[in-house]
């Protein structure tokens, strides 16, 4: 059997009261001969998602809950979770039950074949379980991604990814940015890959974003990100 080093699940949630249980379930049952630690960001929920949180701490080893009173964002709660981490490998998902903790052997197995630098993996989720105005949403963005960016990543919008924690404490913080996390990879010259993963139906709960919200943002996103890749630094190769 392969072991694996230490790591750390991130999982930001907000208002995901009827899917952190069933989550939870599902990370400890693939990955019960592995060493890791889940940690759950509330960001600001206004349901339950607080108190079920807190039973599961008490039922599950190597659970942490990090509670913000009021909803920071997804970027700020991956980092808060990221910050409060004791690992050196980071694997994010979210928690709304769309990715599945049966991928991650399989992005750890690819992530530690990888023997050289600072490496991030990002999930593409090639068959969508989402409505059809929001897979053609993603489609524009990856390929104005591609244009402005070149950020050749199919799939940046995956929640599930592995990187190293080095390499994201790099990266300069700003709201939004974990929809660039390739692309600011490859800014502070890490190695970015990718790998097909399972994305499944949301059957509980609602997205807390909607399409032209993601524009409005995106737009001026967009244009730091660009101001960023082309005031970086030049690249220098990185030990792990």
């Amino acid at each position: 059997m392969q072991k694996f080093s230490r790591f750390s699940i991130i999982i930001p949630v907000k208002n995901e009261a009827q899917n952190v249980e069933i989550l939870t379930k599902e990370i400890y049952k693939n990955c019960e001969s592995m060493i890791f630690e889940v940690i759950f960001i509330n960001d600001g929920s206004t349901d339950n998602s607080i108190e079920i949180l807190s039973k599961l701490k008490n039922k599950y080893k190597n659970l942490q809950i990090i509670n913000h009173k009021h909803s920071l964002g997804q970027s700020a709660a991956l980092r808060t979770g990221i910050l409060r981490s004791i690992n050196n490998i980071i694997v994010t998902m979210d928690g709304d039950c769309q990715n599945d903790p049966a991928d991650i052997k399989k992005i750890l197995i690819k992530f530690h074949s990888e023997k050289n630098g600072l490496v991030l993996i990002g999930g593409v989720r090639k068959v969508r379980k989402d409505n059809v105005s929001k897979r053609i949403a993603s489609k524009i963005a990856r390929h104005i991604r591609r244009i402005f960016l070149n950020d050749e990543h199919p799939d940046s919008g995956c929640g599930i990814k592995i990187f190293h924690k080095k390499l994201y404490l790099l990266m300069p913080y700003f709201d939004h940015m974990h929809r660039f996390l390739p692309a600011l990879a490859k800014r502070e010259g890490g190695k970015v890959l990718s790998i097909d993963v399972n994305h499944r139906i949301r059957h509980n709960g609602k997205s807390n974003y909607t399409n032209l919200g993601r524009l409005i943002v995106g737009i001026s996103d967009m244009i730091g990100v660009m101001w960023l890749i082309k005031r970086s630094p030049t690249k220098i190769t990185i030990e792990k």
